[in-house]
């Protein structure tokens, strides 16, 4: 007998043969024509046993329905006709008409034959003989309508034992019948000859199988296994992985099996098999707990690559490290309740070496540090605790060598904000506490107590008030403060104690006038804001010998410009005379919005801690401005810069535009800043022969289109250095999904050098098939 495909021309509903032709939607039409009958009777399961398995009791009554009862005591049988439905337990038996021989137990079925199983799906048929609990017996013309959509069918079908169910002449899809066509092949569907579904271990197993695109051949299989689509978590391997080339590879193919031990724990594993390069073994290994969760991914290599040493952007021999013999990595993540008010946890980041990273792909490849800490924290009404260790790998030692990292033992930080008290104030208390080390460069230990007060109120006239009261203190114990970050040119080796204490006292008010437009439909808002604040001038902390480690960058914008203390930590504070002004303006109609901030801060006492660039370098300071602007819901415009009076240069600014409208969408954004603050860490800033990595001017544009229409997308982004003039990063997607089937295309090229070594273009094709997986070629 000649395969068929999963589609036929469809016949009156009471006469569809329930092949493995039949579509889908004959099959719900016909379901949907049954009427209750009018014959109701009960009787013992010890005269008809339709199931015997676990989910349902031998001495559970079985009902059933029909429009006629015929008993014949000669056949010794019992004959149901006229819409029959028969239930025990969760199971459900329908058919035109279902005769019971009470002498061998059989039970046979005809026309529009339906079995619903106790996990919903649905097994259809033309005709059934079934016997001891519906556990064994054959099916002709089978339909299974299964989980997640997907729909299977045969010839015929033998049962045994409840257990295993062999197909002949087997059709599987997860895609959906058209509708209006049902003589339309689905777009994807498996033919084969044979197909075995174990029900006790959730899997099906074809033998010479086709798969069909658009119904058209494509792929041969002798054999292919796959979870049944009832199981939520099956062991067995999952879809291999070919890369034709590789940059440090070569040609590789990954196997991966997948292991669930139980409902609560699962394991990953893959081998890795390149020509260019040793082996690889890695996994990932997760576990729920009833206090929490564990996840583990690791893996091991022998990397045959070696490395040489390459000049860094400072013009420093740097080693770039030797991956060459066996390599791992290991990532662990766990998080423990103790009980409803404090929790433990951990993550452990480690590999071997960034080049072993690079080699084998291992996710985290192209980040400058790998982090590790592990804590303990506390939640209270209002407040947090939290105790933690923290260490740092680095992996661009282009960048930073690891001897140049700290590591944090321990860290403390607690955060207190209490309720209303007499005055109507609020008082928060704040700490963070650390003992920072390092092989080379400065070790500190720091002890700290932030006090906060603030008190709202408001006038008769609308004004808006805010009064805060702070005290700032810290001490500080700290060794080689003359070594990174701090370069103190008069520090010695030996520990040094030092200490601050700033108070502070502000007044922020707000006078905002409101008034509506456009018969009350848009509101526009005109808001002048003023602040006040006064702290004792704290000098220069390189003097008073104060170690910085959270303070190197400095940052000056709208979003700071009525903060007490400007910069990103405490280790410096903003102290003097000084007085921040600004005014911000919105309009809104129809669900449209404009929105402006303008300000800028005057100060009596220039700070001496300000590294270049801040925008404080002068009594005035540099104005700083907002824009937002939405004047349609498909178009939006976003905008911040610094700009310095004095010289009339932007020191500061960024851009963001956005165009959504049906079946299209381009963004793009710029971004503009003269320094990089994050390489103060490594060179001392205030000599005069600064290398040309802290001074280069960050001014990079980035951008993308993307066009989607019925199930198909494309996209392509990019990102440029103007003042590198050279590409940071390029990219074009494309693909098609549809509700069964899924293709899409990726490139990127990636133009960062790390190591000294140049990570090169990327391809990706990835094929999914609904209920089966995904399939990447690299």
């Amino acid at each position: 007998m000649a395969l068929r495909p999963l589609y036929r021309a469809s016949r009156p509903c009471r006469r569809a043969s329930l092949s493995a032709a039949t579509a889908l939607g004959s099959i719900i039409a016909c379901s949907l024509l049954l009427r209750p009958s009018v014959a109701l009777a009960q009787f013992r399961p010890q005269q008809i046993h339709f199931d015997t398995s676990r989910s349902s009791s031998p001495d559970a009554p079985a009902t059933f329905q029909a429009d006629k009862v015929d008993y014949n005591d000669t056949d010794h049988t019992v004959t149901w006709s006229g819409n029959v439905q028969v239930w025990q337990d969760e199971r459900v038996l329908r058919a035109d008409q279902i005769t019971y021989d009470r002498d061998t137990g059989v039970v046979t079925a005809r026309g529009n034959v339906a079995v619903v199983q106790p996990d919903g799906s649905v097994l259809y048929s033309h005709y059934a003989e079934l016997n001891g609990g519906m556990r064994n017996g054959v099916m002709l013309h089978v339909y299974a309508n299964m989980a997640d959509n997907v729909k299977m069918a045969a010839n015929g079908l033998r049962r045994t034992d409840g257990k295993v169910n062999d197909l002949s002449r087997a059709v599987y899809t997860a895609c959906e019948i058209c509708a209006k066509d049902k003589t339309r092949a689905p777009f994807w569907q498996f033919r084969a000859y044979g197909a075995t579904q174990d029900l006790e271990h959730s899997k099906i197993d074809f033998r010479d199988a086709y798969v069909d695109i658009l119904g058209i051949p494509v792929l041969y299989l002798p054999f292919f296994s796959m979870p049944d689509p009832s199981a939520k978590r099956q062991s067995g391997f999952l879809m291999p992985g070919i890369t034709p080339h590789d940059s440090y590879l070569g040609t590789y193919f990954t196997i991966p099996y997948y292991w669930a031990i139980n409902d609560q724990s699962d394991l990953s594993v893959q081998g890795l098999f390149a020509t260019s390069t040793g082996p690889q073994l890695s996994g990932i290994y997760r576990q729920a707990l009833n206090f929490g969760s564990l996840n583990i991914r690791g893996g091991f290599a022998y990397d045959t690559h070696h490395n040489l040493n390459y000049t860094n952007g400072f013009g420093n021999s740097v080693s770039s490290g030797d991956p060459h013999g066996m390599q791992g990595h290991i990532f662990a993540r766990g998080l423990f309740n103790i009980n409803k008010y404090w929790r433990a946890g951990a993550n452990i980041n480690l590999a071997t070496s960034a080049n072993y990273m690079r080699d084998y792909r291992v996710q985290g490849y192209g980040n400058e540090t790998l982090a590790s800490n592990a804590f303990l924290e506390g939640f209270g009404t209002g407040s947090y605790s939290r105790l933690d260790a923290q260490y740092y790998q680095g992996l661009n030692q282009g960048v930073i060598h690891n001897s140049d990292l700290p590591s944090a033992l321990p860290r403390y930080t607690y955060s207190f904000v209490g309720q209303p008290d007499a005055l109507g104030g609020r008082l928060s208390v704040n700490t963070t506490d650390f003992y920072l080390r390092r092989t080379i460069g400065t070790t500190d230990q720091r002890g700290e107590l932030q006090l906060n007060w603030d008190r709202p109120f408001h006038s008769k006239s609308g004004e808006q008030f805010l009064l805060t009261l702070r005290l700032d203190s810290m001490l500080y114990r700290a060794f080689n403060l003359y070594q990174l970050p701090n370069y103190y040119a008069h520090a010695a080796g030996h520990g040094a104690i030092s200490g601050m204490v700033l108070p502070t006292i502000a007044l922020k008010t707000n006078w905002p006038f409101v008034r509506t437009f456009e018969h009350g439909r848009g509101t526009q808002l005109l808001e002048p804001i003023v602040q006040a604040i006064y702290a004792p001038n704290t000098g220069n902390g390189a003097n008073d010998s104060l170690p910085n480690e959270d303070s190197l960058s400095y940052e000056f914008t709208d979003s700071t410009l009525f903060s007490l203390n400007r910069y990103q930590g405490t280790d410096r504070l903003d102290g003097g005379l000084r007085a921040n002004v600004g005014v911000h303006a919105n309009w809104t109609w129809d669900g449209h919005e404009v929105d402006l901030l303008a300000g800028q801060s005057f100060q009596e006492h220039v700070e001496h801690d300000r590294l270049p660039y801040s925008g404080l370098d002068h009594h005035a300071s540099d104005v700083v401005a907002r824009a937002r602007v939405a004047p349609t819901q498909y178009f939006s415009f976003t905008s911040r810069m610094r700009y310095d009076p004095y010289t009339s240069q932007i020191n500061f600014g960024d851009a963001l535009f956005n165009v959504n409208v049906p079946h299209f969408r381009l963004n793009g954004g710029y971004i503009w800043e003269p320094v990089t603050p994050y390489y103060y860490y490594a060179t001392d800033y205030r000599t005069n022969n600064l290398n040309r990595l802290y001074t280069a001017r960050t001014s990079e544009i980035s951008g993308g289109v993307s066009v989607y229409w019925s199930g198909a997308h494309a996209s392509i982004f990019s990102r440029r250095s103007l003042s590198r003039q050279e590409f940071v990063t390029n990219g074009v997607t494309a693909g098609y999904n549809n509700d069964c089937f899924g293709i899409d295309f990726m490139y990127l090229k990636q133009y960062t050098s790390i190591g000294g070594i140049q990570r090169y273009s990327t391809y990706l094709v990835t094929l999914t098939l609904k209920s089966l997986g995904a399939f990447g070629v690299k």
